[in-house]
């Protein structure tokens, strides 16, 4: 019996959906659960699957064509079965509504016009080539790929990019140890006792590269599966459709449809004099140290600096930062930073803020790292000095002069489809955008290859939680309040300190809080920030209030597991409005 494959509901909203492309033809055997679609909406791509086997007999609504929800697309008949002019009732697909039915003589009609058309035909599909193989590039490529594309990834050093190399993953790696360490440090809180407990630095290094080389091998078998062409060398622009490849092997030329600039950061060094100097490192360099310095000066108060701050001082390394602001994180909630920098500061981190660096020597092994403060002139010592300033984009080498692409010092210029000022050339990642995080990266290689193929997705940062991995956790969506306050809004704030949280008890980590930030008119969520235990993975839920313009009693009214730190998230909703359980009322 012939079945009908009908128009998918995809989300609350959606109304109708537009064919992408048709991975069967008519008069094709289909397997049940083969893809036969791709359907596209605004906001997402859904490959439909048959639901029956049979032979695709007949196309309704072709490529490019849309259709509402519910609506007939195709007829999927069983060998040898005559179509009459009817469509089957039955949809295979789950609808909301069942189609409207045609008139016989508009069914009629409508079995004449198709049978009139030719056999899709087979098109060459778009190439597109993805320069840098980082987590946004990787992503784009893959994403486009499954979209139809015949893709090409590019890269001059190694897959995974600064993420997974000398970046988010083998930070991470170091951070997970020093957690453990300090847990056991302080085991007989809880009742666990350990002798001589000591981190075997050369040993964690060991397993810092076995995993780096297990992810980026998964990244290149994820390529591979998708059919990605994989490359390696130096890519520069001939023009706006044709690349240089420079490698070992020599020169070959990409001439592709579509380009994807995904070529990242790297560590910016300013022009300090004597930075130069052996001791004087990088991030990168920080990463494969043979052995943990009796001590460190960090020039550079934000992210980086604090994420190795948290992981040396654990280690019994004598840690100061140097940082030029005012005050160490910028963006970061103040709340938040009091406690981070309270933590740090009882592991012995010293701090100088609003002070700046102006010059490095070396003193026998050591490095003296130079620093104006508003006390005046001091100079620090140390085995080794961290310039953790920040990242620059990687733009220069690509010939981006010779096709004119748009920049605004040393970023690509892109709009809001992640575009550049070259229709056919689009860009993401650290190079171009304005939030350097390797999960933003992700999310734009997702956007750009779906516009590159036929799509308009926009792309909002709204949502992108920050997160920092010191101990304790930090992680903070949408607003400061500090943030709400200068826009104007009428703001409210809900805390909850974790000491009065059961699971941080248990834990023995109950430094931190929780901390909404609410427009005092609607009651709607601007900001989530926390700092204190898995802050990292409690912020998906700040995010997705965030995406939801959530109030605060949708948090309130959503049932929190117990005993979890989650259940934290909704005793500070409470507490916007004074009612938090837990805690004394508010005076």
């Amino acid at each position: 019996m012939a079945t009908t494959i009908t128009m998918p509901k995809l989300g609350l909203t959606m109304t109708e959906g537009t064919i992408s492309e048709w991975r069967k033809n008519e008069g094709d055997s289909v397997e049940k659960g083969e893809i036969l679609l791709v359907v596209a909406t605004d906001k997402l791509s859904y490959e439909v699957e048959a639901q029956e086997s049979g032979i695709l007999a007949r196309i309704v609504i072709s490529e490019g064509g849309s259709a509402a929800v519910a609506e007939s697309l195709a007829i999927i008949s069983e060998p040898g079965e005559v179509l009459g002019d009817e469509i089957p009732e039955e949809p295979v697909q789950d609808q909301v509504q069942a189609p409207q039915q045609k008139t016989a003589d508009e069914e009629s009609s409508l079995s004449e016009e198709v049978e009139k058309k030719p056999l899709k035909e087979i098109t060459d599909r778009k190439k597109i080539v993805v320069i840098g193989a980082g987590p946004g590039g990787y992503v784009a490529a893959i994403r486009a790929s499954r979209l139809g594309a015949d893709v090409t990834i590019v890269d001059r050093k190694y897959l995974g990019g600064t993420c997974l190399n000398v970046g988010c993953i083998p930070t991470k790696v170091l951070l997970h140890t020093v957690e453990l360490y300090n847990a056991v440090k302080e085991g007989s809180m809880i009742g666990l006792m350990a002798d001589n407990i000591r981190v075997d630095w050369t040993s964690l290094m060991k397993r810092k590269d076995s995993i780096v080389g297990q992810l980026v091998g998964g990244v290149k078998t994820l390529l591979t599966k998708n059919n990605v062409k994989i490359i390696e060398g130096e890519a520069s622009f001939i023009s706006e459709n044709e690349i240089r490849v420079s490698s070992v092997a020599g020169e070959q030329s990409i001439v592709a449809d579509n380009f994807i600039i995904a070529t990242g950061s790297e560590p910016s060094m300013p022009p300090i004099p004597g930075i130069e100097n052996d001791g004087v490192i990088s991030s990168n360099e920080a990463l494969s140290l043979k052995e943990v310095p009796s001590s460190m000066t960090i020039i550079g108060g934000g992210v980086i600096g604090v994420e190795f701050a948290s992981i040396f001082a654990s280690l019994g390394t004598r840690v100061t930062i140097v940082e030029m602001l005012p005050e160490i994180l910028p963006n970061i909630d103040e709340d938040i930073i009091k406690v981070i920098k309270a933590s740090l500061s009882r592991k012995g981190v010293k701090f100088h803020t609003g002070s700046k660096v102006t010059g490095f020597s070396k003193h026998g092994e050591s490095v003296v790292v130079s620093v104006s403060t508003s006390d005046g002139d001091i100079s620090i010592t140390s085995d080794k000095a961290l310039v953790a300033i920040g990242r620059r984009p990687v733009t220069d080498g690509l010939g981006l002069d010779n096709i004119g692409i748009r920049m605004n010092r040393g970023r690509i210029v892109v709009d809001e489809y992640l575009c550049t000022n070259k229709p056919g050339i689009y860009s993401i990642g650290d190079c171009s955008s304005p939030v350097m995080l390797a999960h933003v990266a992700s999310h734009e290689g997702e956007v750009a290859a779906e516009n590159i193929m036929g799509h308009k997705t926009k792309m909002d940062y709204r949502t992108n939680p920050g997160c920092i991995y010191t101990s304790p956790e930090i992680a903070g969506v949408g607003l400061t309040e500090k943030e709400a306050r200068e826009k104007g809004y009428d703001v409210k704030i809900g805390k909850f300190p974790l000491v009065a949280n059961g699971k941080s008890l248990i834990m023995n980590e109950t430094e931190g809080m929780i901390k909404f930030v609410v427009d005092g008119k609607y009651d709607e969520i601007l900001g989530v920030h926390i700092v204190g235990p898995r802050a990292t993975d409690l912020i998906v839920e700040g995010a997705l209030a965030l995406r939801l313009e959530a109030t605060v009693e949708e948090i309130v009214s959503t049932i929190h597991a117990h005993p979890t730190v989650g259940e934290a998230l909704g005793e500070a909703a409470l507490d916007v409005n004074g009612g938090a359980i837990h805690i004394p009322p508010r005076k």
